[in-house]
């Protein structure tokens, strides 16, 4: 078998001896998983040979519980840019150990990893039913948030300090990072505080989760910076709408909102290389037979063409800071066009921060409360060291570990970057 090694074993604190008082509900067995792999190809080598396919546990209420929730005390922290749907999140964490398990005491922590650091003076917030009741309907995060990697032995101080027994941590790979570094600070010491991460990444890049909240909102947000850019580009002689959109490593976003509206005819994503020049021919092509052109590129694309002397830069949480790929792309379009002596009409649009400070739309918030209740769920049953997600319909745990160990992307020979170059009609080699 080729496959890597993946295993699904997500850390428990030890024994759950109490009883859930959750009611009305179906409970989730321990013994409860979800097939990794679908199709009967995959499933085959692990047939043949008589082992067992790797599965990922269920999300769920569990009937016997670890933490007693009447002497419970949790912390919900937020770190890296924003996102649609944080609030949503927080929110639901809230309600659900409120009014789900009884559990009275929530601290939400400021400014991300910082406000788990006694030194920034930052103090938790107390978060209640009546603290969260309205902030879904709100952008943003009520926590604030942050980037930059903080000491682990200081967080756990705090959580000590406060009697914390279960961290949620809402954040991308970073934040996760940053998550199992504290996990093992708590098991160096030897405390029975839970570290639950809830996968918060707009670009939708962490492994083994098929979809983080935010992304559908997203893409309906960015529908209408490509709308804009096609009555740009065709209310002039050769006119380019060109639109940059979020995804510093993987094209999601360029690749969902190219598929949302079919006016795009060129879809360019850090996974699959272009060169200037062929995207050039291509462009000068498609404007002597349509005299107009709509491109969406994802922030991460085309680094290679304008790398920056002394190496990469990177920013506080060790994320490389990429060169404006939007910017460039204007400027190179302009000139090339202007030394061919052809007229082009070029008009650039970066909606980013416009979109990720957005309200999350309905279906985004949906998940966003199954997520938290998920969390909410995995931690009062004592499981540590781990995140929830989405796997083929169902909630999901994965081991923080396994869901760092490689970064999500589009498959440049799969369905979606297929049916991408079927809608656009660009060329399949740009390179």
């Amino acid at each position: 078998m080729n496959e890597p090694n993946v295993d699904f074993s997500v850390k428990k604190l030890g024994e759950c001896r109490f009883s859930s008082p959750i009611e009305n509900r179906q409970f989730v067995r321990d013994d409860d998983v979800l097939l990794y792999h679908s199709s009967l190809k995959d499933l085959k080598p692990y047939l043949d040979a008589r082992l067992e396919p790797p599965a990922m546990e269920l999300a769920g209420p569990r009937e016997k519980i670890f933490f007693d929730p009447k002497e419970l005390r949790c912390g919900i922290v937020s770190c890296g840019g924003l996102c649609p749907g944080l609030n949503d999140v927080v929110r639901a964490v809230v309600l659900e150990l409120y009014y789900g398990y009884g559990v009275k005491k929530v601290y939400g922590f400021r400014y991300g990893y910082e406000g788990l650091v006694k030194k920034y003076g930052n103090e938790p917030m107390d978060l209640d039913p009546k603290s969260v009741s309205r902030i879904h309907e709100m952008g943003g995060t009520i926590l604030g948030s942050s980037r930059g990697n903080q000491d682990p032995a200081e967080m756990v101080d705090t959580l000590e300090a406060l009697k914390i027994g279960i961290l949620f941590t809402l954040g991308g790979d970073g934040t996760l990072r940053g998550a199992h570094e504290i996990y093992q600070e708590i098991t160096r010491r030897g405390l029975k505080i839970a570290v639950v991460g809830i996968p918060k990444t707009i670009d939708n890049d962490i492994s083994f989760v098929q979809k983080t909240f935010g992304i559908e909102t997203a893409v309906s947000e960015a529908r209408r910076f490509t709308y804009a850019a096609h009555s740009e580009a065709t209310g002039a002689r050769n006119g380019i709408g060109l639109v940059k959109l979020m995804g510093r490593d993987s094209g999601f976003i360029a690749a969902f909102t190219t598929l949302a509206d079919s006016q795009v005819n060129f879809c360019l994503i850090p996974e699959v290389p272009f060169s200037l020049d062929a995207l050039m021919r291509a462009l000068e092509k498609r404007l002597k037979t349509k005299s107009h052109a709509v491109i969406v590129v994802a922030e991460g694309a085309g680094q290679d063409l304008l790398k920056k002397a002394g190496g990469p830069v990177q920013d506080r949480s060790g994320n490389v800071l990429h060169e404006d790929i939007g910017v460039f792309l204007r400027d190179e379009i302009k000139s090339y066009f202007k030394n061919a002596g052809m007229e082009a009409s070029v008009k650039y649009i970066d909606p980013s921060y416009t979109i990720r400070s957005m309200p999350a739309i309905a279906h985004d918030s949906a998940y966003c409360l199954l997520l938290g209740h998920s969390a909410v769920h995995a931690g009062m049953s004592g499981r540590t060291d781990m995140l929830v997600g989405a796997w083929k319909g169902e909630a999901t745990h994965i081991p923080i570990p396994l869901a760092t160990s490689q970064r999500r992307n589009i498959d440049p020979n799969g369905w979606l970057w297929k049916a991408v170059l079927s809608t656009t009609g660009q060329p399949s080699d740009l390179s």
